[in-house]
C-alpha cells in the first residue's frame, strides 16, 4: 500500500496509508484529535510525487521544513557536512 508524507501538526512526518486520490485525509483514531491534512503536489520538472499537508500550513512553511529536515539529515549522516 503507497504511504504519504505528512507534514505539520503533532505528528510532523509521520508516515500513513492514504486512501489513492483522496482530496484530504484525516489521521486514524488514536493517532490525533482529527487533525487534517489537505492533497497536494510537489513536482521538479518532470517528476511529482503527491504529499498530503496539515492543513494549518502553507506552501512556503511546507517548503521551509523540508529543507531544514533535508539540512540535517544531511549534517548527521556519516561524513555529512558540520
Amino acid at each position: 500500500m503507497q504511504c504519504y508524507l505528512f507534514f505539520g501538526g503533532n505528528q510532523d512526518s509521520l508516515n500513513i496509508p492514504a486512501p489513492e486520490g483522496a482530496e484530504s485525509v484525516q489521521l486514524p483514531p488514536g493517532v490525533t484529535d482529527k487533525e487534517t491534512y489537505i492533497r497536494s503536489t510537489l513536482s521538479l520538472g518532470d517528476v511529482s510525487v503527491t504529499i498530503y499537508i496539515h492543513e494549518s500550513l502553507t506552501a512556503d512553511q511546507v517548503l521551509e521544513r523540508l529543507i531544514s529536515h533535508y539540512r540535517e539529515w544531511a549534517v548527521n549522516q556519516p561524513g555529512g557536512r558540520r
